[in-house]
């Protein structure tokens, strides 16, 4: 099959492993830059180039659209997807994970549990929202950040005030998250492909961070999942249509609570943590596909 990764460069660790993981199929991988995409509907008919070239021979794509390439990254997508050509993540899942307030909308919905979360407003009612939480630690996010990017945590409420106050002055869009204690600054990921579980690792925080993502300093190891953590994290990528993604899960007095979901996860964490080849995992599932 003619498969192409949709990524900014060929040198990036996820890019450079799916590349080895298609050909090590037999087969033939590329890698198209979302951003060097040309986008046509000329009679009726969707039409995009790359560069000067009409691209017209893919049987799939692999969208690794960064966060701030998500509205040209999903229309370059949607338009393979007018080509009829197969993406692994859709444009609309990719959207419904994006907007961090439009993921737990869709997850409540399922009945699939995720930490007290309020989404801000403009109208200055800070201490409104904070009215809603108990006293103590909070966490404020910006709702399309990403990496540990755009996430605080207010210690107090004075604290808390402030950093609203300002958001709203911005017209920043943001959320309030109850702060789950007993997590003790660790989540688990787990990577969901083609609605199984193929890798999982439990991230713990740098010392004087509260974020468990890897490049802010945080160590991981390989776990294995209870059985309600794996069937939280399924149905989390099946309530989004996400056919790969990543699932953040907090392990809670209540049980486990979905923290965030990420439809391009990194995967030199998890790969060198669980030495399991996430790539692998979605190669088959292409291929997986196009054998129903």
């Amino acid at each position: 099959m003619n498969i192409a990764i949709l990524s900014r460069s060929e040198h990036l660790y996820s890019t450079k492993s799916l590349l080895k993981a298609g050909r090590s199929r037999g087969h033939d991988m590329e890698v198209i830059d979302p951003l060097a995409c040309n986008l046509t509907i000329k009679s009726g008919k969707a039409v995009l180039r790359y560069y000067d070239d009409i691209v017209n021979d893919l049987d799939a794509v692999i969208p690794r659209i960064g966060s701030s390439q998500t509205a040209t990254g999903v229309s370059v997508v949607r338009q393979f997807e007018a080509l009829q050509v197969f993406s692994t993540v859709s444009s609309q899942a990719i959207l419904n994970s994006r907007d961090k307030w439009t993921c737990f909308q869709l997850l409540v919905r399922q009945q699939i549990p995720t930490p007290k979360t309020v989404i801000g407003n403009f109208y200055g009612d800070a201490e409104g929202l904070l009215n809603q939480f108990p006293d103590g630690p909070i966490i404020i996010k910006l709702l399309e950040g990403t990496h540990g990017n755009g996430v605080i945590l207010a210690e107090g409420r004075k604290h808390a005030l402030t950093t609203i106050e300002t958001l709203e002055s911005l017209n920043a869009r943001f959320v309030l998250q109850e702060f789950i204690e007993e997590s003790k600054g660790a989540d688990l990921r787990v990577i969901v492909v083609d609605g199984m579980v193929v890798a999982a690792m439990k991230r713990q925080c740098a010392k004087g961070d509260f974020r468990s993502n890897l490049h802010r300093g945080g160590t991981a190891k390989s776990v294995s999942l209870s059985k309600a953590e794996e069937q939280v994290a399924i149905k989390t990528a099946k309530t989004l249509g996400l056919g790969v993604c990543g699932v953040d899960i907090l392990q809670s007095k209540n049980g486990p609570m979905v923290l965030e979901v990420n439809s391009t996860p990194g995967l030199e964490g998890i790969e060198k943590t669980t030495q399991k080849s996430v790539s692998k995992s979605i190669i088959s599932y292409i291929e997986r596909h196009y054998k129903l």
